[in-house]
């Protein structure tokens, strides 16, 4: 038995690896759930910049303003669009047939992104787009290659060529190893880092709501096991004394 479950494991840990890097080396988000300024600043980055395309169909409204400290007005005014409701889960008009005709393949719901992906892959992926006139949008990604979306924060980011690593075998094709920054956009590598690793925080504050509670309660937790444990020894030890 013992043997099943380590080539179990070997066999399906490149396998995990390999979807939640492609292989590639992922950057370090560095994200701070208790930071709510920045929480809030990823809920406005992805509100005016991704859900034109994607959902966050398993989140409310409401319950986002609740978390992130966002008074009703503000989030009328600044993050709901449309005719929706604070009660109202985050979609979007966008229909699946529209979404396979115009980027060839159904935009994905992002309310499970950061668990499915990492906050690391995110982090990396919204820096990694860079220029390929072969691809429909004119743009590839190295972790996500052959992507169907297009730079949305291109203009922000600014143009990025991909760096090249020639082959060491004969006939075999060069490799991309990484991409640098050729035009900058609108904002500077700093701030453009600092906006995408708001937004990977917001991902992820959506992929588990209640995760800071659950950190907390755990500590509760783990502090009432370890009384039980010391009164359930001391009871032991009271019963047997005469044993011994």
């Amino acid at each position: 038995m013992r043997k099943l479950i380590l080539a179990t494991l070997l066999l399906l840990g490149p396998t995990t690896l390999l979807a939640a890097g492609g292989g590639v080396h992922l950057e370090q988000a560095n994200i701070d759930l208790r930071d709510q300024a920045s929480l809030q600043r990823g809920a406005k980055y992805f509100m005016n910049y991704c859900s034109g395309c994607h959902t966050l169909k398993y989140m409310r409204y409401n319950r986002l303003a609740k978390d992130l400290g966002i008074d009703e007005i503000t989030l009328r005014q600044n993050l709901i669009f449309g005719d929706a409701k604070p009660g109202d889960l985050i979609t979007n008009a966008l229909r699946p047939e529209d979404g396979e005709k115009w980027f060839g393949a159904a935009v994905p719901d992002l309310t499970l992104e950061a668990r499915l992906r990492s906050p690391d892959w995110i982090y990396t992926y919204l820096k990694s787009f860079y220029v390929d006139d072969t691809r429909p949008y004119g743009v590839n990604n190295v972790i996500f290659p052959l992507v169907g979306m297009p730079h949305v924060l291109g203009n922000l980011q600014g143009r990025q060529e991909a760096v090249m690593e020639p082959a060491h075998d004969p006939g075999a094709e060069p490799t991309i190893k990484g991409v640098k920054l050729v035009k900058q956009g609108s904002l500077s590598p700093q701030e453009y880092d600092t906006m995408v690793r708001d937004i990977t925080n917001f991902l992820t504050y959506v992929g588990e709501p209640a995760q800071l509670e659950r950190e907390r309660l755990g500590r509760y937790v783990l502090l009432f096991l370890g009384f039980l444990f010391i009164l359930a020894y001391m009871l032991k030890k009271e019963y047997w004394k005469d044993v011994h």
